[in-house]
C-alpha cells in the first residue's frame, strides 16, 4: 500500500507510524469490501429501504438471526465475489499487500508492540480495529452497517472474525490471558463475541503517535541522579516498589532518584484517576520505557464489604502485568499488603528531623528567623518541608512579620482528625479549676511538663530515648468531678488545641477495624501537638482478657496497639474515666501522670458555688457556706443546678438575681433526678420551702 494512501476514513494520516498506517488500511479496506458484500447479499434477497439505492450509501439493516443464519449459506457466494467483483477484487488486491518491514520501529509504537509481544498478524488486526473509531469520529456508522445494528458503533471480536480471513485464528483473541488484555492495550477482557472492544484514548494516542507529547495526566518528574547502576537489565515482569513516608514527605523525589539509578525516566500522575483510567497510564509508561509514580491515594477503591467506606490504607485495585516499574507512595506499608508477594523492599524516606524542620521554617519565614517562636514551631509541628514552604507563602501574603498567633494558627489550619473526634474550644482557665492541694499541683506539674518536653527533648537530649514523645496522664473520679473542665483548662493555658474522641466512631464490631481507626487518629494528631481527650475511656483501655475466641485475641491485639501508640504519640493524651479499676495495670504503668478527681470537699465545694454563678447575676441573698457545707455533690452538678436556676428565672425584664429559695429549689430538683435521698434536716432553715414542694406534688 502507498504510504500516502489514506488510513482511515476522515483523513490522510492516521498514525505516523508505518506499521500503525498499514494495519488501519488493513481495517478500513476490510470494511470497505464488508459493505459491499452487504449490499450484494441483501440486494439479492430483495431488501430495500422504500427507495432506489446508490451506490454510495450503506447497505439496509436486516433481521439479525436472519443475517446469521445466511452466513454460512452465502459463504461460497461472498468469497466468489471477492473474486469477481471489480471493485471487491480491487480492494482483496489491496489487502492481500504484505505490511512494511520496519526493523527499528519506534518503541511505543503499534509496530513495536507486535514485535515487542509478538503478536500474531491476527492479534494486531483486532488492536487496529479496536484503534479505529479511538481516532476516526466517522468509523462509526460503517461499523454498524457491519454490524447489522444501527445502535452499536463499536467494534466487536465478532465482527473482527468475519472480516478476517481465517476466522478460527480469532479464538485465541478469546483467552483472557493475551498479552492484548494482561497489557492494558485492551481495557476488558471478552465477555463474548458481541462485548465491545474497548481501547483508551490515552494508549491509542501512544500506539499511533509515538514520542509525542505525554497527556496532561502524566508529567515528567526531575532527577537529581543521572548515573546508571552498573549490570541493569530490563526486566520482563512488573516491580512494585513502595516508597514510604510521612503525608508531606518527598516520596515522588525519592521514587525520580530510585528510577535514575536503574536509568529509567520517572512519570507521576498529575491528579488522582479513576481506576481504569490508571491502568491506561500504566499502559501509556511501559510504552514509553518510563517508570510510573502513583500516590496510595489514586489505587484506592472501596471495600467490597458494603458496610466499609472507602479504606485509602488498603490498595485492592487489581494491576495489569506489564514490564513496569510501578512506585506506589505509601504512609504505611500495610497499605499494600496484598502485593506483599510481588513487591520489592521499601525504599524509606525518613521524616524531617527538627533541625530541617527549623531550617525550613527560618527559609520560609526570614522575616522571623531570629525569633525563638520558630523552633517551638518545629517543635510542634512534625510536618514536611513542603508543608512548611506552602504556609510560608501564605504568611508572606501579609506582607509584614507575621505575630506568634498567627504563625500558630497558619501552622494548626491543616489539622484535622475527622470524624472520628470532635474539636471543643476551651470554657475554663486554670484559675477557675477548683481542687485540691495535692490534684491542684499535679495539673501544674502536667502543664510543666509539656511546656518543657520540647527542651528536654532537643536541648537536653531525652529525643533519643523517649522517641520524641510526649505525655500521657489519667484522669480518674466520680462523674461531675471536674476531668472534663480541668482538660479545657490545661488546652487553655498551653494554647494547643483540644479534640474529644468520639468512642462511638472509634470502637468498630469488625476485627481489626478499631485498631485501623486509631491508626487514622493517631498519624493525623502525630503531625501537630494536640491534647486528645478519650472520655470514658475505660471502654476503650480495658483489662485483657483470657482469650477465649477469636474476638478475644482481636480485642487483646487492639489494646497492645494501643499502648504501643501511646508511647509513640507526640502530643497530649488525656484518658478520663470514672472506673480506674477497669483499666489494664500495664496501661496504667505507662501513664506519665495518674490524677485522681476526688469528690470536692465543703472548701471545694463553697468556691464551686461561687465561681458557678455568672459575674453579672447578684448573689447578696445566698449562703455560699451554707450550700458548700449541706449538700456534698460534685462539681458538675453545682453548675447544672445554677444552670436550672438562671432558666427558671430569666424571665424579660425580671433583674440578673438569683436567691436562696430559688437556689433550694433547684437543688431538690437535681436531688430528684439524681434519684438521691434527702431530709429536713438537711436543708435546715429551708426544709420548709422543700416540704412546700413536696406537698403540692
Amino acid at each position: 500500500m502507498n504510504a500516502r494512501e489514506p488510513a482511515i476514513f476522515l483523513s490522510a494520516a492516521g498514525s505516523n507510524d508505518l506499521v500503525g498506517q498499514y494495519w488501519l488500511r488493513q481495517v478500513t479496506v476490510r470494511l470497505r469490501r464488508e459493505v459491499c458484500w452487504l449490499w450484494r447479499e441483501r440486494l439479492a434477497q430483495g431488501v430495500t429501504q422504500g427507495s432506489p439505492a446508490s451506490a454510495s450509501s450503506l447497505p439496509p439493516f436486516i433481521d439479525a438471526a436472519s443475517d446469521s443464519l445466511d452466513l454460512a449459506r452465502y459463504e461460497r457466494d461472498k468469497r466468489l465475489f471477492f473474486a469477481e467483483d471489480v471493485t471487491a477484487r480491487h480492494l482483496s488486491e489491496r489487502i492481500a499487500q504484505p505490511p512494511p518491514q520496519d526493523v527499528n520501529p519506534r518503541r511505543g509504537s503499534l509496530g513495536w508492540v507486535q514485535r515487542e509481544l509478538d503478536l500474531e498478524p491476527d492479534a494486531v488486526f483486532v488492536l487496529a480495529l479496536a484503534l479505529l473509531p479511538a481516532v476516526d469520529s466517522s468509523a462509526g456508522p460503517v461499523i454498524a452497517a457491519c454490524l447489522n445494528d444501527p445502535q452499536r458503533y463499536e467494534p466487536t471480536l465478532g465482527l473482527s472474525q468475519r472480516l478476517w480471513d481465517e476466522p478460527d485464528d480469532l479464538l485465541r483473541c478469546f483467552d483472557p490471558g493475551h498479552a492484548l488484555y494482561t497489557h492494558g492495550l485492551l481495557e476488558n477482557a471478552p465477555t463474548g463475541w458481541n462485548a465491545p472492544l474497548h481501547i483508551s484514548p490515552l494508549v491509542a494516542r501512544e500506539l499511533l503517535f509515538p514520542e509525542g507529547s505525554l497527556p496532561p495526566a502524566l508529567a515528567a518528574v526531575p532527577r537529581k541522579i543521572e548515573q546508571r547502576s552498573p549490570g541493569f537489565n530490563e526486566s520482563h515482569r512488573r516491580r512494585v516498589i513502595p516508597v514510604l513516608g510521612a503525608a508531606g514527605a518527598p516520596l515522588t523525589e525519592a521514587a525520580a532518584d530510585a528510577a535514575a539509578r536503574v536509568g529509567l525516566e520517572l512519570l507521576r500522575t498529575t491528579s488522582i484517576p479513576a481506576a481504569a483510567h490508571l491502568r491506561a497510564l500504566m499502559t501509556v509508561a511501559w510504552l514509553r520505557g518510563a517508570a510510573l509514580y502513583v500516590p496510595i491515594e489514586a489505587m484506592a477503591i472501596p471495600h467490597a464489604d458494603s458496610q466499609h467506606a472507602l479504606d485509602a490504607t488498603a490498595v485492592s485495585m487489581p494491576l495489569p502485568e506489564l514490564p513496569l516499574s510501578l512506585f506506589i507512595g505509601i504512609h504505611d506499608l500495610a497499605a499494600i499488603q496484598h502485593l506483599s508477594q510481588s513487591a520489592m523492599p521499601a525504599i524509606r524516606v525518613p521524616p524531617t528531623s527538627h533541625a530541617e524542620r527549623l531550617e525550613a521554617w527560618r527559609r520560609a519565614v526570614p522575616s522571623a528567623a531570629h525569633r525563638p517562636v520558630l523552633a517551638e514551631l518545629a517543635r510542634r509541628f512534625r510536618c514536611e518541608t513542603s508543608a512548611i514552604e506552602r504556609i510560608g507563602a501564605e504568611l508572606a501574603l501579609l506582607g509584614r512579620e507575621p505575630t506568634s498567633d498567627e504563625l500558630l494558627a497558619a501552622s494548626r489550619a491543616d489539622l484535622d482528625l475527622g470524624a472520628l473526634a470532635q474539636p471543643v474550644a476551651p470554657r475554663f482557665t486554670l484559675k477557675e479549676l477548683t481542687l485540691p492541694p495535692r490534684q491542684h499541683a499535679q495539673i501544674i506539674e502536667l502543664v510543666k511538663a509539656m511546656t518543657n518536653v520540647g527542651r528536654a527533648h532537643y536541648d537536653w537530649g531525652t529525643a533519643r530515648a523517649w522517641n520524641e514523645g510526649g505525655i500521657a496522664a489519667l484522669f480518674a473520679g466520680p462523674p461531675g468531678t471536674g476531668k472534663t473542665m480541668a482538660s479545657e483548662a490545661i488546652a487553655s493555658e498551653l494554647q494547643l488545641p483540644l479534640f474529644r474522641i468520639d468512642l462511638s466512631q472509634v470502637v468498630n464490631k469488625y476485627i481489626g477495624e478499631t485498631e485501623k481507626n486509631l491508626k487514622r487518629l493517631f498519624d493525623a494528631a502525630d503531625a501537630a501537638d494536640a491534647i486528645l481527650l478519650f472520655d470514658e475511656a475505660d471502654a476503650l483501655f480495658g483489662k485483657r482478657t483470657e482469650v477465649k475466641d477469636a474476638h478475644d485475641r482481636y480485642a487483646n491485639l487492639e489494646i497492645s496497639y494501643l499502648l504501643e501508640r501511646m508511647e509513640r504519640f507526640k502530643g497530649l493524651a488525656i484518658l478520663a474515666t470514672n472506673r480506674r479499676r477497669d483499666l489494664d495495670e500495664a496501661f496504667l504503668r505507662r501513664l506519665r501522670f495518674v490524677i485522681e478527681f476526688p469528690l470536692p470537699g465543703a472548701r471545694e465545694r463553697q468556691l464551686i458555688w461561687r465561681n458557678a454563678i455568672p459575674d453579672n447575676v447578684a448573689t447578696d441573698d445566698v449562703d455560699f457556706e451554707f450550700l458548700g457545707q449541706r449538700f456534698p455533690i460534685a462539681g458538675g452538678h453545682i453548675r447544672a443546678i445554677v444552670f436550672h436556676a438562671c432558666l427558671q428565672h430569666a424571665d424579660e425584664g425580671a433583674p440578673r438575681r438569683l436567691t436562696m429559695d430559688s437556689i433550694i429549689l433547684a437543688v431538690q430538683r437535681e436531688y430528684d433526678k439524681l434519684e438521691r435521698p434527702s431530709s429536713p434536716e438537711q436543708f435546715g432553715r429551708y426544709a420548709s420551702l422543700v416540704a412546700t414542694e413536696g406537698a403540692s406534688r
